[in-house]
């Protein structure tokens, strides 16, 4: 019988990239997420009954337990980057990677791969990298020989990096950003999910830091991106106390409304973190060490943000219709 892998979080971005893969190579691929009818899509990955989602709550022993059962490997892709009701940072990326790794070693699980962040930071004044560092510590303490990835920004069809900035650049001409000369090592989503697979087959274990080919400032990335779609606009740096004030509104509308509406577009904590570089450490073993080459974001992204373009799929045949007419 094939090896199984129960996936937590592995409808999500990189999640989803990782089923895939791992479904390619054979594997029965449980993917364990909050609302299994929004994930059944990941059946598609496989040959029916290869690839299946299954209700889990991972701030429960016994549900973590449950969808665990004879599992040969897991992975843990379940984050926050805004906490909402229950699932604070505490609780998902501490709380959450614990009990995974605690109970996948009583179980005998015999690789486990979990994905942390670039910045993770026991010290840190941002609770999101805090618990990400104590969640790192809380598995290595339960599954000494896992593997932990820590990625920059990663970018991909369904990222909300890109595709999120692409979408307010429509609205205006100015496009106000936070950190504009901070600078990141954006990732492609699919080069992590291999090398989370190779922890999965048991093909590495340790600590890496995963980054793009390019290290670039927020301000250069939101010019390439602005390429891509064709549209001009004034990139605006906010000064951070404007940010922090713009912040702590949308904070407080997330709190007042008891989270009905959540906050989506910048929180006190993600300002912590942009003050920050977010690029692979001097020294640290990264995608080189797994043999993997990364792909840089400009072989990428035209590839879906075409929707961003001001007619869409139809701007190149516009753009070509312009040029004939100059002729």
């Amino acid at each position: 019988m094939s090896k199984l892998v129960t996936i937590y979080g592995g409808s999500g971005f990189l999640g989803r990239y990782i089923a895939r893969r791992l479904a390619k190579r054979g594997w029965r691929v449980r993917v364990a997420v909050r609302h299994p009818n929004e994930a059944v899509f990941v059946r598609t990955y496989g040959v029916v009954g290869q690839v299946v989602p299954v209700f889990c709550n991972i701030r429960n022993d016994e549900s973590v337990r449950s969808v665990m059962q004879e599992a040969d490997a897991v992975v843990n892709c379940v984050g926050v980057l805004n906490e909402t009701g229950r699932n604070t940072f505490d609780a998902v990326q501490q709380g959450g990677a614990e009990r995974i790794a605690r109970i996948a070693a009583e179980q005998g699980v015999a690789h486990m791969v979990h994905v942390s962040a670039i910045g993770a930071d026991a010290d840190s004044d941002s609770a999101y990298s805090r618990t990400k560092a104590l969640g790192e510590t809380s598995v290595l303490e339960h599954m000494p020989n896992a593997m932990i990835l820590r990625p920059s920004v990663m970018f991909g069809h369904e990222d909300q990096f890109f595709n999120r900035f692409a979408a307010m650049a429509r609205l205006g001409p100015v496009l106000p950003i936070a950190g504009a000369n901070t600078r990141f090592q954006p990732v492609y989503v699919d080069d992590v999910a291999q090398a989370a697979v190779m922890g999965v087959v048991g093909e590495a274990e340790g600590v890496y830091e995963l980054g793009g080919p390019d290290v670039l400032t927020m301000r250069e990335l939101m010019q390439e991106m602005l390429g891509v779609i064709h549209r001009r606009r004034i990139v605006l740096n906010l000064p951070f106390w404007m940010a922090r004030i713009m912040a702590f509104g949308f904070d407080m509308v997330q709190s007042v409304t008891l989270g009905l509406i959540t906050n989506g577009v910048l929180t006190r904590d993600q300002l912590k973190n942009l003050r920050r570089d977010n690029v692979v450490s001097d020294g640290a073993q990264g995608l080189a060490a797994l043999g993997i080459r990364p792909v840089a974001t400009e072989a990428v992204l035209s590839e879906y943000l075409w929707r961003f373009r001001p007619s869409g799929q139809y701007d190149a045949i516009k753009q070509s219709a312009k040029n004939l007419r100059r002729s």
